[in-house]
Parts: structure tokens; sequence; C-alpha cells
């Protein structure tokens, strides 16, 4: 039986996109009454073209919401971002960098609202929008205090990081995890909580000055600026700040004049020249967009990855098992504990019973592989005693869902404060890809070793694609230790292939696994037999959500 889907794992309602807005929330010292805000924004309301009314107000106070689930609601769909098929080759390799586009433009030109419009027209469920807006620098106490008063430039190239910018954006198309600042605009600083983003099939970045940078420039795969009516702009500054931010159209007007106008003309307007695509009237200009999605489209084509689960069978036909792998021995115990959780007539309890007994001794003989070091220690009699201590700092068990869990008490009863992680991997149906749709890892993982659990491997597809997350994550590959109660013999050579510093440990493998890629003579589904729940129609041996292996 399936996994749940990702949606089970998030939270019910998801905030808002996080509006991309171009100039922080800066408060005033002088406010109108409620009454005067409202009368004015209403009365800027009747100068704005009637394109893309009904959208809600944009709303915030910081850049990011560190409780905001990885999704992007749109008027018509849900996009859960951090899913994704496979971004590496059968080799553990990356396969194509992620499709990048740049969304530049001046302040209030409707960049935000034409990103929504591509993400939602080109259909991709994979997909990180980057707003610059995250990456203002952090001020000095000279230079809040001139913010506090409208006297900072806000719109000037040196207002942003653009080396944390450069950065992220490289891992993210690297489909590495990025650490993503929350920037809190009452204050002008960073927050000390950080958001966490994953690579995708497309990623959006959009800002004033998103075309600003020549480093920056090489990274984008298309660059779009959006060009909008400078009365526009401004009617809708106007509006923006008065009915979301307390200002009054005086102070509006006044940094408007200083600040955004001459930024616009001096740094803004001439990249548009840089620009793949101009699009005149923002958001209204429904054939230009309609053009950039088509491109897009062909160009995800081109990159498109194809889980060619054939040739991964045939790869590592007759070659000798690879000396990263570790299998249990085979005492007349284990073979017996084998015999029992095998048999189909087995009851669930005793199924329950016996999995428990094994992954047991898989923990335990799994821990042999760490690295201790001498150490001494003084008995109650006053002796000393030459042992041994772990040498590592922590410990983190990370389990594939569903049947990966079913370890997890395993280890916490061997391992005191071990930390569990949890990753959600399902196969596409449609094309037998295993995806990435959800992921929850302890802060500071790169440190650990870590201990990851599959209750079955077959093809070794989910096991590779959770390796390789694990890596994106910065821990290193000699400290990914591979867990599983059973595996075929072609699941160890793909993953061993791909990812020779990785160490496996099972119980046993079988030779053979047949053409719907089951493992032969196999234990059959796992999660099912263990959490008694019907059968999948094909009686698969892949667990966690129809994971391939």
């Amino acid at each position: 039986m399936a996994a749940p889907p990702a949606s089970a794992d998030a939270p019910r309602q998801a905030s808002p996109l996080p509006a991309a807005g171009d100039g922080p929330n800066r408060p005033e010292g002088k406010t109108e009454t409620a009454c005067e805000d409202r009368s004015n924004a209403e009365s800027l309301d009747r100068l704005l073209p009637t394109v893309g009314a009904g959208r809600s107000p944009r709303k915030r106070t910081t850049s990011q919401c560190k409780s905001e689930p990885p999704l992007l609601r749109t008027s018509k769909r849900t996009i859960y971002t951090a899913g994704r098929p496979p971004w590496y080759n059968e080799h553990g390799t990356q396969s194509k960098e992620a499709f990048a586009i740049g969304l530049g433009g001046g302040s209030a030109s409707g960049k935000t609202t034409v990103a929504r419009m591509i993400i939602e027209a080109l259909d991709v469920p994979w997909v990180v929008l980057l707003s610059m807006d995250s990456f203002y620098k952090v001020l000095t106490r000279q230079q809040q205090e001139q913010a506090a008063h409208n006297n900072f430039n806000f719109d000037h190239p040196d207002a942003f990081d653009f080396d944390l910018i450069i950065s992220t954006l490289k891992k993210l198309k690297q489909g590495k995890s990025v650490k993503v600042p929350i920037y809190d605009f009452t204050t002008h600083s960073r927050k000390k909580d950080w958001k966490t983003l994953y690579g995708a099939n497309v990623i959006i970045f959009e800002g004033i000055m998103a075309f600003a940078d020549k480093t920056l420039l090489e990274l984008l795969d298309m660059k779009i600026f959006v060009d909008t009516d400078s009365d526009i702009r401004l009617v809708r500054r106007l509006r923006r700040d008065i009915s979301e931010r307390g200002r009054d159209i005086e102070g509006v007007i006044k940094q408007y004049n200083k600040f955004v106008k001459p930024a616009f003309d001096q740094y803004i307007q001439p990249t548009m020249r840089v620009a793949d695509i101009v699009v005149p009237r923002g958001s209204g200009n429904t054939v230009a967009i309609d053009l950039i999605v088509q491109h897009v489209h062909s160009q995800l084509e081109e990159r498109k990855l194809r889980w060619d689960m054939a040739a991964l069978a045939s790869a590592h036909q007759c070659h000798p098992l690879p000396r990263t792998l570790s299998v249990l021995k085979s005492t007349p115990q284990v073979r017996g504990m084998h015999t029992i959780i095998r048999d189909k007539e087995t009851s669930r309890d005793e199924f329950i019973f016996y999995s428990k007994r094994l992954m047991r001794l898989l923990i335990e003989h799994a821990l042999s592989f760490l690295p201790f070091q001498d150490c001494v220690v003084q008995t109650p009699q006053g002796q000393d005693y030459a042992g041994k201590c772990y040498a590592g700092k922590q410990i983190t068990g990370v389990s594939i869902l569903r049947a990966g869990e079913t370890m997890e008490p395993a280890l916490r009863a061997v391992c005191k404060d071990v930390r569990i992680g949890t990753i959600l991997i399902q196969t596409n149906q449609l094309t037998g890809e295993p995806e990435l749709h959800y992921l929850r890892l302890p802060k500071d993982i790169s440190d650990d070793h870590v201990i990851l659990m599959d209750c079955t491997v077959s093809t070794g597809a989910a096991a590779m694609m959770a390796v390789r997350v694990l890596l994106d994550h910065d821990v290193p590959e000699d400290k990914i230790f591979l867990l599983s109660l059973l595996m075929a013999e072609m699941g160890v050579h793909s993953v061993a292939y791909a990812f020779p510093r990785v160490r496996i440990i099972t119980t046993a493998v079988d030779k053979r696994v047949n053409d719907l890629f089951r493992i032969i003579p196999g234990i059959g589904n796992f999660g099912d037999r263990y959490f008694g729940t019907d059968a999948v129609p094909d009686g698969s041996d892949e667990e966690e959500g129809g994971s391939a292996g």
C-alpha cells in the first residue's frame, strides 16, 4: 500500500506565497488616521488598471515565515516545492542543473504577479521562488536610524548581499539545500532562524536588482524584464504604503523622488538591455507570459531525466558484491527468523515480533562500524579499565517512510538520545521515477554519523535518492550507513556504484528481481504486512509509498 501523500505531512492550511516586494516594510514616524488612510487608498484604487483584480493584498513584515510549509498557493492549485524527481543519474552524479529564470524590473512593476502566473501556467510541480528581498544587508545602528526617517536608500545595489545571493543560487541550481535569511523589515535586521529551501526543476529569482551583477547574470538561464509605466508603479507604491504600511502620501512621494525614481533611472532601467524578454504592462501581457512558458517547457524537455530501471537492472550483473556491503552472519537463529517472516502464512503478530528481533540485531551490528577510540575509565573498585568510546559527534537516524520508521524503536533502544529524521519517497505511477515528497532532518546533520533505514531495497532507486538528499545537506558520504532487513543484489550494486563510500548493512541479500522489480524470493510488501494494511494491487515488494527500492 502506498504511503500517504505529501500533503498529509504538511499543515492543512499553507501560508500565502511570500510576497516579494521591492522595498522593506519601514514604519513612519508620522501617520494619518485610519479613516484618512482608507480614503486615500480607495481613491488610488480608481487609478489602477483592472488586471489582476481580486488578488488579495500583499502583507508581510518578514521576507519568509518560519512556520510556512514548502507550498506555493496559486489561484488554481497548490505546488509542493520540496518534491522532485531524481536530479542525478544512475552514477549518483548530477544530470542537469535546474532552469533558473530571472525576473527584474522597477519597484511595484508586478514581478511577483508575473512569477505567480508563470508558475501557474508551467504546471511543473517542483518550483522554487527566491526573492531578492530576503538578501538585504544587515544595517548598522546609524543606517537603522536613517531608515527610520526615510533617509536610507534601499533601492541601491549596495543595499543587497550579492555574495550570499550568488552562493545561494549556485547551490539551488546544483540541487542542494540552502539556508535563506529571514529578514525583518520592521527592525531592518536578519532573524536568528533561517529558512531552508531545496533545489527544483525551475528556480524563479525576482528582485529590482536581479540583473545588476555580472556573476549573477551568468547563473540565469532566462532573463525577463517586467516593464510597467512609471505612473502605474508610483500609484501602486502609494496604495501599498498607505493601506499596508501606515504611511502618509507626503512621505511616500518624498521617498519615491529621493531614492526610488533615481535608482530606477540609474541602475534598473539600463538592465533592460540584458533581458532576453521584455514584458510590457507586466501581468496584463498574457501573450508574453504564454511565450515564456512555452520556452521554459522546451528547455525542461531537453533537460528531462528518465529513470531507466532496465538499464539500472543490467548495469552490474555478474559483478562481485562490493566491499562496502556487510551482511549479518547467517546463523541458524538469523536464518530461522528469516524463515518465519518470509512465510506468507505467518501471522501479523509473529511477523512484527521476529522483524523487531532482526532489526535489533541489525542495528547492533551496524554500530560496530562506527569509529571508536581508546579511553580509560575507573571501575568502582578503583581500578583502571582500558576501553573504547564513540569517536564521533552524534548519531542521527533517518527513516525512509513508511516501513523505515519501524526500525526507529530498535535504534532508540541502543542509542541514547539519538536524533531522528524522516524522508518520504514515492514512485510516480506515470513515469516510474522515484520522487522526493517530504523530508524533515535535524539541524546540523552534516556533523553526524547518519543511519539511513529502509526495510527492503530492490532496485536501490529510493535509497539512492535518500543518500543524495543527505549529501545535499553536506553529510559526508563515508558517514552514511544504509541499513535494510533485506536487499536485492541489484540494489546493493546500484547504491555501491553511485556512492562507493556509503556503508551498506543488511541481514540478507537475495539474488534476483523479477520484471516488475520485486525481490525474489523476497519478503512481500513489508509495510503492508507490518502495519496490517491491504496489499497494493500488484503485490509489489517495494514499500514506502511505492518507492522504487
